[in-house]
């Protein structure tokens, strides 16, 4: 049963109610999708592309995927018309291309990981399909100038495999993501064909103050063909390129360029054991635990 409300609660009202021009209200203006809807939309886009064949199932999703791109479209302020028929139109001319090059990433997976015993396993199992599936499907959709879309997809795939890639970076074909949690991928990244990285790898931009500043330019690195980056490293700058065939060890931090064919190795931590009090001998380590 609804109730009165306070005078405390009836000023908190008011003051919730008064119009501002802060970040939240000029969102509130510019207007977002459904969440739920979206992931809804991408997970069927998804599972169409990476599973379906049966024609007569295509008959049936392929206008049903149509339709409610349409109905996001218009959530994020494309005007419905020619540019909403436009971005539909293009959008579906893409998956057949996005289904190959996911076969070649299913198949550099399998070819480069001696645990897989199957291509199902991989598909139904390996968090970096799965990211690297929405990424694609992401990223047709940002190179279409969509607004919003591309990064719910993407920050639905980061929540469910802990790997970051924005959708405006470009990767190349026979992606391969070993084990996926902690990685990092920039906005303007570039990665060449047959790339494998590995858990816990950036691939960032340098910190500015005010972001706002450099939008729109290379801030984030280049990989060449056949690059392995192994876990744990970092590489920062619109200007470092990784020549192709280079490996880059774990915990590398890499702020320029590398030649083809190089091998970055980190200089080793130095590690130092301390005995505690003055009476401790060589035998007698202790330890808190």
């Amino acid at each position: 049963m609804s109730q009165n409300p306070t005078d405390s609660q009836a000023r908190v009202i008011e003051r919730l109610a008064a119009p501002t021009e802060d970040a939240l209200a000029r969102a509130d203006a510019e207007g977002y999708p459904d969440w739920d809807e979206a992931v809804a939309w991408t997970e069927r886009t998804m599972r169409v592309v990476l599973h379906e064949r049966r024609i007569e199932v295509l008959h049936r999703e392929i206008p049903e995927i149509a339709e409610g791109l349409r109905g996001l479209l218009g959530q994020v302020g494309v005007a419905d018309g020619p540019d909403t028929e436009r971005v539909v139109e293009h959008f579906l001319d893409s998956l057949p291309d996005v289904r190959t090059r996911l076969a070649e990433d299913v198949e550099a997976a399998y070819e480069g990981d001696p645990a897989a015993k199957s291509f199902a396993e991989i598909i139904v199992s390996y968090p970096a399909i799965f990211a690297i599936a929405i990424h694609r499907l992401a990223h047709e959709l940002f190179e279409l100038g969509v607004p919003q879309l591309p990064r719910i997809l993407a920050e639905h795939a980061h929540g469910r495999t802990g790997i970051d890639i924005h959708p405006g970076a470009r990767i190349g074909r026979r992606f391969f993501i070993d084990h996926g949690t902690g990685v990092v991928i920039g906005e303007s990244s570039e990665i060449g064909n047959d790339v494998r990285l590995y858990h816990g790898v950036t691939l960032g931009a340098f910190s500015p103050r005010r972001g706002q500043t450099i939008k729109g330019t290379k801030r984030h690195p280049t990989l060449g063909d056949d690059v392995t980056i192994y876990p744990g490293a970092t590489i920062l700058g619109g200007d470092t390129v990784i020549g192709s065939g280079t490996v880059v060890n774990g915990n590398a931090y890499v702020t320029q360029s590398v030649p083809a064919g190089s091998r970055v190795v980190p200089e080793a931590p130095r590690q130092e054991v301390r005995r505690r009090g003055p009476a401790a001998d060589d035998a007698g380590l202790h330890w808190d635990i």
